[in-house]
């Protein structure tokens, strides 16, 4: 089948090395800003399958173009359209919370669900969608990390695996059968509206051994900073934090060590300086299908 991997050029680099698993040409697709701050997209070559990779980390600036970028593919002939988003934004905004509120999923949904005609995206921030395909009206893939996060990290007898709340249950079960180490959550105790406690069962031990966090996102870094802090307060020997998106800013970062991690790691994501976790070999095999002869 003729197909090619389009990438923007700050994406060059893990676009190459999933189009050198792929065996598909990559081919550049070219952004002119014009003194207004329009955007004028141009790809290079024409394949019947189209496959686009942009990450989509600060997405607001790369929306449009991203969306420009499927238009100029489609009218260079192509007639599949695949979006590689290893990113997925306004994942956390599926529910309307208060009223006057956008629902943020279905509008992304709607945008990228009538550009592409699949979606390959990894863990998303999902808690109360459980089909994707169903919002986004067009077939999206969804691809967990936890092997890959699995693969870099140092397994041993008394490991622990520990998500900072309920909600990272999921992340951290995957992550600890990848690893044959118990696992534990630290639960949510709210005091009042402003006040919320974190709270790890007493029975679970601490004292003296390994221990990795681990959440799918990383952004304020609050929960992880709460949760970082308390094992090291009991006794934890190291701390790693493990994360699949790292949003977080510097001083997130800053304040995240100054509690006890002794190291973080992401994937790549979201381009960042932790990132030591591949998502090559995963997207590879997803996409596989899509540049078959």
């Amino acid at each position: 089948m003729n197909a090619a991997l389009y990438a923007f050029d700050a994406d060059a680099e893990p676009a190459q090395r999933l189009a050198d698993a792929l065996g598909a040409p990559l081919r550049r697709i070219a952004s002119h800003a014009f003194p207004d701050g329009e955007t004028l997209i141009t790809v290079q070559g024409a394949s019947q399958v189209a496959l686009i990779y942009r990450t989509l980390d600060r997405p607001n600036a790369k929306l449009f173009p991203l969306l420009q970028a499927a238009d100029a593919a489609r009218r260079a002939g192509a007639g599949r359209l695949v979006l590689i988003a290893p990113y997925l934004p306004y994942m956390r905004q599926d529910m309307v919370f208060a009223p006057g509120q956008a629902l943020s999923r279905d509008v992304l949904g709607r945008l990228l669900g009538e550009a592409f005609e699949r979606i390959v995206t990894v863990e998303p921030h999902l808690h109360r969608t459980r089909d994707l395909s169903a919002v986004f009206g067009t077939a999206v893939t969804v691809l967990a990390a936890a092997a890959e996060l699995a693969a870099v990290l140092t397994p041993s007898p008394d490991l622990l695996v520990v998500g900072p709340d309920a909600e990272s249950e999921a992340w951290t079960a995957r992550l600890a059968r990848g690893l044959a180490a118990p696992y534990a959550t630290f639960e949510k105790v709210r005091h009042g509206d402003d006040q919320v406690e974190l709270v790890l069962a007493p029975e679970v031990l601490v004292a003296g051994r390994p221990v990795v966090v681990v959440d799918d996102i990383c952004s304020s870094g609050a929960t992880l900073i709460g949760a970082v802090g308390q094992l090291k307060a009991r006794g934890a020997a190291r701390i790693v934090v493990a994360v699949v998106h790292a949003l977080v800013s510097a001083e997130a970062e800053r304040r995240l060590r100054g509690a006890g991690a002794d190291e973080i790691l992401s994937t790549e994501s979201c381009p960042h300086p932790t990132n030591r976790v591949s998502l090559t070999a995963l997207l590879a095999r997803a996409l596989a299908q899509e540049v078959a002869p």
